[in-house]
């Protein structure tokens, strides 16, 4: 019974059919629809996205799709840091590798976290459960998610609509994998950044 119910929440178009339902009362149905993914590891983002990109175009597919995750993260960050932080802390008293993982979370730079939320397969929800029962101050961690989705959900918006203009434009195709490379480029760049920054702080 357990299992089904898992199963059927997990379920991306279980979701889309029941938003479907509620299609008539406008962007509430996307939105809703990509907050949703911020709670539940298994549904992807990446769909989610080109569900809302097909069904209302990239403008407003991409605008549903980031007020929602970023609602939903919003949500999902306060939920498990004021219900689960406490109870987290007590088991990390009696257990040294939760304690250290946790640490590890805290320790965390700005950097890191935007190129961590910036990869479109990232669960949001791992994310949002990770952070919120660590001591990440809620100031930094909720404007670096709202920035790393907008630019995330920007570049899927637009590489969505340049494999659609394909058919038309082959050489559309192009822009898209120009902006999956910029963003390997600009990820790489950062990473290596709080390396160089980190190994300075231990000279």
């Amino acid at each position: 019974m357990l299992r089904e119910i898992w199963e059927t929440a997990t379920s991306l178009d279980f979701w889309f059919k029941l938003f479907e339902s509620f299609k008539n009362l406008g962007p509430i149905a996307p939105i809703a629809l990509a907050a949703i993914e911020s709670l539940i590891p298994p549904l992807p983002l990446v769909a989610i996205v080109a569900i809302n990109i097909a069904s209302h175009g990239p403008f407003l597919g991409f605008l549903y799709s980031w007020i929602g995750t970023c609602l939903g993260c919003t949500i999902a960050f306060f939920f498990f840091r004021l219900v689960f932080m406490k109870l987290f802390v007590r088991f990390t008293e009696k257990h040294p590798k939760a304690l250290k993982a946790r640490r590890w979370v805290e320790s965390t730079t700005v950097a890191t976290l935007f190129v961590l939320v910036l990869f479109p397969f990232t669960p949001s929800a791992f994310v949002n459960f990770a952070f919120g029962i660590s001591d990440f101050p809620a100031k930094k961690y909720l404007p670096t998610i709202y920035t790393s989705k907008l630019v995330m959900i920007g570049l899927l918006a637009a590489i969505g609509q340049s494999f659609v203009s394909a058919f038309k434009n082959p050489w559309m195709i192009l822009v898209g994998v120009a902006l999956l490379v910029l963003t390997y480029i600009v990820s790489r760049k950062v990473t290596k950044k709080k390396i160089g920054s980190a190994m300075d702080d231990e000279k």
